[in-house]
């Protein structure tokens, strides 16, 4: 009797444990289910959030011209400014080659500007002074958002002078270039104006808009690590020279040491010959 008993009893629990399988799996998908409909107040919230912060940054945008152009009219009074500030960015100054340098010191303006809904797109206008290298008086490179709402850039085609287009230096030149610097010449500058392949990701441009314009004083007022080196080994030379001098210096105090010595030697020979008389 109690045989069959145990038998129903664990049939029993087998049905209880499906009972609360079923249960469970039941009330997962229901925390799932609401778990997406919390996380899509969440998004809705960070969309409305972004809009926001859309409507303040264009305000205050709008806000900053008039600084930036202060700025601008500040900075056209130091000579170089421009080609210093890139010249001391560890980013940009990797892209400049030699011949690049010598043309940006006709650069005497940049300036960014930002599409009136900013997430649109941006442009950024480099202004020149007559030189040797260019007829355009001022290059423009446009980022913004093409009609499938992908990124995409244009830019001025550089009209350059016979012979001047840095973009396509000689082999001789860059070889020159390279024993000169003891590295390898990078690509021009140049290029970067006629390079539209990724527009979405173009690094010159992202640096210039987000790092260097907000703040170019930052860079031009690196000090020149050159100089820096230059006058450590100028202190180096003083101090040899100090040691230098203090040698002479002991040496000689040793030289009229023995010379005094002689002197006294001398003297008491002279005493003795005295007595001996």
């Amino acid at each position: 009797v109690s045989a069959p008993a145990a038998k129903v009893s664990k049939k029993e629990l087998n049905s209880n444990h499906d009972g609360a399988d079923e249960t469970s799996e039941k009330e997962q998908q229901e925390a799932i289910e609401h778990v997406d409909e919390v996380q899509n107040e969440i998004d809705r919230l960070n969309e409305q959030a972004s809009e926001e912060i859309l409507k303040v940054e264009q305000k205050c945008n709008q806000l900053r011209q008039p600084f930036f152009q202060k700025r601008s009219e500040l900075i056209a009074k130091i000579p170089n400014f421009w080609v210093t500030t890139f010249v001391n960015h560890p980013q940009v100054s990797a892209l400049l080659g030699e011949e690049d340098e010598e043309a940006l010191h006709y650069l005497t303006r940049v300036e960014v500007t930002e599409l009136e809904d900013i997430k649109s797109g941006y442009r950024i206008d480099f202004y020149f002074d007559e030189n040797p290298y260019f007829e355009n008086k001022v290059l423009s490179k446009d980022f913004h958002l093409n009609e499938s709402g992908d990124p995409s850039s244009k830019s001025t085609e550089i009209k350059w002078k016979s012979g001047k287009d840095l973009t396509k230096r000689s082999s001789q030149t860059q070889n020159k270039a390279s024993r000169k610097r003891q590295h390898e010449e990078p690509e021009s500058f140049f290029t970067w104006f006629t390079d539209h392949s990724d527009a979405g990701a173009d690094e010159l441009g992202e640096v210039i808009k987000d790092d260097i314009w907000p703040n170019p004083l930052q860079y031009y007022l690196v000090p020149d690590m050159d100089d820096e080196e230059g006058e450590g080994e100028e202190d180096d030379d003083d101090d040899e020279e100090e040691e230098g001098l203090e040698d002479i210096d002991e040496e000689g105090d040793e030289d009229e040491g023995e010379e005094d010595e002689d002197d006294d030697e001398g003297e008491e020979g002279e005493e003795d010959e005295g007595e001996d008389d």
